[in-house]
């Protein structure tokens, strides 16, 4: 018979939540690239009588494995080679300040202050101010073997090879991820129209969006590498474009309350089995007769669809592209090193991720800790802003670094150095990619195994590197819980509130827009578009709060029932507006403007609160109203309570 914990015994919930392994498949083919990128340094290090050579290009090759996560080969292009670049200036800077005392303290506090500024500005820069202080750490606190140029080659030379692995099948694969994208879009389109009328609509529509995102990212990177308009883009394009009227339809058929015949899922099944394979012959969409304005909307949705995904050549000139083509890169990073140094947010963070690696390299310039560069490693690790809470991941990379540790020893004790590395390495290198998904924990128990293997190389101490990698990592994770979360207000302070009062007042904005006499449909595209994209981030905020401890996590679960009410609110208005453009009577100016006001009120009120309370409203029209589903849930979202 099982046993049951006691209820003190019971672990709480903010822990279980941190623990739990997140749900992602395994990229076979990035598990392979890892086995050779790593491996293969090594072995040539060793062939050639230079076993510290090689390990400082697998390092480097670590360094590639753990950026390679796009399926795009142009993608993969940006998150491989700009981070290896700013890798290579902090590995450069460290070593040039490498025994030089209280400069290199210096030396590296200013660049950890750049490295959190321009972590700021997106994805590829988040990677790329890692890098710069995750080497230059390593450059001011190891010894590196060779001149002052010879690591930063070596460690750039090993994450390229990384890129050239990640690129061999681009000749025979080309723009085939873009299409499995859009492809897989819509399915989750199909998804979401065979789960109108159930309650498992609202899961399925933040799938949606999240494959949206994923789509419109992958198709305007590529888009960005194009001075003109290639064929296949605007193809691509048109495809992605023409899903969005059956992503406002699906709204209204789940507002219907009744599921939607089998046909029209598996129709839309049929297109995206068309985009994927780049099929342009007629398509026998078996689509029932539409009997309301609800089933028209669907139905000429569809047919529109079909009629754009085989479509050999969209005329680009006529194509509704309605997110815009991305700036020139020249402009985009002109405009990025330009809101970098004027966003309060990015000195914030600099400032904060600067104080906790100039704390760690005082305090290990004061006092003589064995191998003190892991310190500021794992300060660096731990600070990252867009991975998740300091405090979850200082938890999580202290029961990692446990249990690679484990790992390691054995390893450490068993292995005799020298070609014995290789073989070990090659199975230890594809756990990296393969646990990282599965959450930070998982991923520092991977690379630490890894990482003291190579450091053995360098430095030739064994299982002497255990206990000071320990009580390094602890002593990183102490400094960063203090420094750089407890001293910090807003650390106690969830930010779910701000962004979605934010979303609130956007909405209100969707709500004049949608209804507005010279309303745009590109306009109104994008500005949906915007509205689900950000109430997808405030849903990944939620998600990373709960991960804190109480009061921030309990706090954060209050805001739960607000976020899917503000969905429900651009979902009620999207119908409503796909109603009226199948005939339904549009709803007067002052019931549009007597909505917005309520939005934009609630939108103050939730500026103004840590904690939600109830909210008289007054919401009345004409009971036959278009608009009276939105009113509903303005009402619902104005009522909504929480425990004090």
């Amino acid at each position: 018979m099982s046993r049951e914990f006691p209820i003190g015994l019971t672990p709480p919930d903010w822990l279980v939540r941190n623990l739990q392994p997140q749900q992602a498949a395994v990229n076979w083919a990035a598990v392979a690239r890892a086995a050779v990128a790593m491996a293969l340094p090594l072995a040539l290090g060793l062939a050639a009588g230079k076993p510290a050579y090689g390990a400082l290009a697998s390092m480097g090759a670590l360094s590639g494995v753990i950026g390679d996560t796009a399926d795009a080969y142009r993608l993969r292009i940006l998150n491989i080679a700009v981070p290896q670049f700013f890798g290579a200036v902090g590995v450069t800077i460290g070593s040039l300040a490498f025994g030089h005392g209280w400069v290199a303290v210096a030396a590296v506090t200013a660049v950890a202050l750049i490295s959190g500024m321009i972590s700021t500005i997106g994805a590829v820069a988040s990677v790329s101010g890692l890098l710069l202080l995750l080497n230059c750490v390593i450059g001011a606190g190891l010894p590196l073997p060779g001149q002052w140029w010879l690591a930063p080659l070596l460690m750039s030379s090993g994450g390229l090879l990384v890129l050239v692995l990640a690129l061999l099948a681009w000749p025979l694969r080309s723009g085939v991820p873009e299409r499995a994208a859009v492809a897989s879009t819509y399915r989750t389109v199909a998804d979401l129209l065979a789960a109108s009328g159930t309650d498992a609509y609202d899961d399925v529509r933040y799938a949606v969006t999240q494959s949206l995102n994923q789509s419109y990212d992958v198709v305007l990177a590529r888009r960005a590498f194009h001075h003109g308009r290639s064929p296949d883009l605007v193809r691509l394009l048109a495809q992605l474009n023409a899903v969005t009227p059956v992503v406002e339809a699906a709204p209204a058929a789940h507002q219907h309350g009744k599921p939607l015949p089998a046909e029209v899922p598996t129709a839309v099944r049929h297109l995206a089995d068309a985009v994927e394979t780049g099929y342009t012959g007629p398509i026998g969409l078996q689509l029932p007769a539409p009997t309301n304005e609800t089933a028209r909307a669907v139905n000429h949705a569809l047919r529109h669809a079909a009629d754009v995904v085989t479509d050999q050549a969209p005329d680009p000139h006529h194509l509704d592209d309605r997110l815009g083509r991305p700036a020139a890169l020249r402009i985009r990073a002109a405009r990025a090193a330009r809101n970098v140094v004027l966003s309060a947010a990015s000195w914030r963070y600099g400032l904060r991720l600067a104080l906790c690696i100039g704390l760690a390299q005082v305090l290990v310039s004061i006092i003589s800790v064995p191998r003190s560069y892991w310190v500021a490693l794992t300060i660096t690790f731990v600070m990252k802003p867009d991975f998740g809470s300091v405090f979850s991941r200082a938890l999580l990379r202290a029961l990692g670094t446990v249990a690679g540790l484990v790992v390691a020893a054995g390893v450490l004790a068993v292995v005799p150095r020298g070609w014995w590395d290789v073989p070990v390495l090659l199975v230890l290198a594809p756990l990296i990619p393969a646990l990282t998904p599965r959450g930070y924990g998982y991923q520092t128990a991977a690379i630490t195994p890894v990482i003291l293997l190579l450091s053995d190389i360098l430095n030739q101490q064994g299982t002497a590197l255990l206990v000071p990698r320990l009580v390094d990592s602890l002593m990183g994770c102490a400094i960063a819980l203090v420094a750089g979360y407890l001293l910090w207000p807003e650390s106690w302070h969830t930010r779910v509130g701000d962004r979605l009062a934010d979303a609130v007042a956007d909405t209100a904005g969707y709500v004049e827009l949608a209804f507005g006499d010279t309303a745009d449909p590109a306009a109104r595209a994008r500005r949906r578009r915007r509205l689900y994209r950000d109430l997808s981030s405030i849903r990944t905020e939620f998600q990373r709060a709960l991960t804190e401890p109480p009061p921030i996590g309990r706090r954060a679960a209050a805001w739960w029932p607000l976020v899917v009410a503000v969905e429900r609110i651009v979902d009620a208005t999207t119908a409503a507006r796909v109603r009226v453009k199948q005939g339904a009577p549009a709803p007067s100016a002052a019931e549009v403007a007597h909505v917005a006001l309520q939005l934009r009120e609630l939108s103050e009120g939730l500026r103004e609160t840590d904690v939600l309370f109830a909210v008289r409203t007054d919401l009345t029209g004409p009971p036959d109203s278009v608009l009276e589903p939105v009113r509903q849930e303005v009402a619902a979202a104005r009522a909504i309570t929480s425990p004090r």
